[in-house]
């Protein structure tokens, strides 16, 4: 069975959706805060508790499939979870602590494990 490709309308109109759709998610805090309105507790507090939440789960996630009975025992997610630590502990900078966690990630399993 072959698969027709997708009229060129189709495609266009998918587009102009997401990029609405995206547009639409960056103006609405603005619109719905600005002018030096009061930004109500709930909005501060999920400011304030998610992002470390998301990291817990993208943590718990990334480290699921451990096996730590078999080798390599979980040692290049282990190693690349202490350099992400160290270095954000370092630098206080959280894209040159995940850029250099997946840079080292990436070497140990294709390089060394």
């Amino acid at each position: 069975m072959t698969q027709t490709p997708a009229e060129p309308s189709y495609v266009l109109i998918t587009i102009l959706i997401c990029a609405l759709c995206t547009q639409i998610t960056r103006w609405l805090p603005f619109l719905l805060f600005g002018r030096k309105r009061q930004v109500p507790k709930l909005v501060r507090y999920l400011g304030a508790a998610l992002p470390p939440a998301i990291i817990a789960v993208l943590v718990v996630y990334c480290l699921k499939d451990i096996t730590p009975l078999t080798w390599p025992h979980g040692l290049p997610e282990l190693i690349s979870v202490a350099v992400v630590a160290a270095v954000h502990l370092w630098k206080r900078n959280t894209l040159a602590s995940i850029a250099l966690g997946t840079v080292c990630y990436m070497f140990l399993v294709q390089k060394i494990f």
